[in-house]
């Protein structure tokens, strides 16, 4: 007589149920993406058409989402290395620059984000309480760039240089500043403000997913052992060890026509 799920151990019953239901739940979640799959709507990322090179240039040396949007070259020189100085490449992996954070953050700067399109702007514009933050009469990206701007005065008051030709001990003093607040950007805004929203994009560049312009080839994921967006599940569910996967960025589950 076949054994009864009742009578099976309460973990695996509940593995059982997850394993079994988990094509179910993911066909409430992904909805048409679902229906691409069962009915083989999906192309194969290999099948997927590349864009042209440009003459002489090799298909596999181009990344399109490694071009800027809205930084000029200096300010993308700028950001690229300031963010290396707070994700540093090390023993455990590569740092920002490697990973493209620069990009993540100039995509952002061009963004509806940057320009707060979703946000109140009406006036007034007060100081906030510690808890609370600035509300800022000028848009995310226009106070980036003022940040970056202030970073480079800095650099060339205190040490005669540009940021990116500073040591890095030097580069770290001047960042120091401004997340101490000791130098100004704009309107009584100090570069507190922008040293918080730096570092904030550049921990998001490193692991956001790639579709968004950083975490370049999954490093920052694979640093981790983060399978990233993965469709399902099911076929680890069961097991009791660590699995690692390979991971799976958005641009995987693309759809061509």
């Amino acid at each position: 007589m076949e054994e009864k799920d009742t009578e099976r151990p309460s973990n695996d019953s509940r593995r059982r149920f997850l394993k079994y239901s988990g094509a179910a739940i993911g066909g409430v979640v992904v909805g048409g993406v679902l229906t691409k799959a069962l009915t083989g709507g999906f192309t194969k990322p290999s099948e997927t058409p590349a864009p042209a090179p440009a003459p002489g240039t090799e298909a596999s040396t181009i990344d399109y989402n490694q071009a800027p949007m809205f930084f000029d070259q200096t300010q993308l020189q700028l950001t690229e290395a300031a963010a290396e100085c707070i994700f540093p490449k090390d023993e455990l992996g590569p740092g920002a620059t490697e990973l493209g954070v620069a990009f993540y953050i100039d995509h952002q700067m061009s963004s509806r984000w940057g320009v707060n399109a979703r946000e109140y702007r009406t006036g007034p514009f007060v100081k906030g309480e510690v808890t609370q933050g600035d509300y800022q009469s000028i848009r995310r990206n226009e106070l980036f760039t003022m940040g970056l701007q202030s970073l480079e005065d800095a650099s060339q008051k205190k040490y005669t240089k540009g940021f990116v030709d500073l040591a890095e001990e030097e580069k770290i003093a001047i960042l120091t500043m401004m997340e101490k607040g000791e130098i100004m950007v704009v309107n009584g805004v100090t570069g507190k403000t922008f040293f918080n929203m730096l570092r904030t994009l550049t921990i998001e560049g490193a692991y956001s997913d790639p579709l968004y312009g950083g975490n370049k080839n999954m490093l920052g994921w694979k640093m981790r052992k983060y399978p990233g967006n993965q469709m399902s599940y099911t076929q680890i569910m069961d097991k009791e060890q660590f699995v690692l996967m390979e991971p799976r960025s958005l641009r995987n589950h693309f759809v061509t026509h």
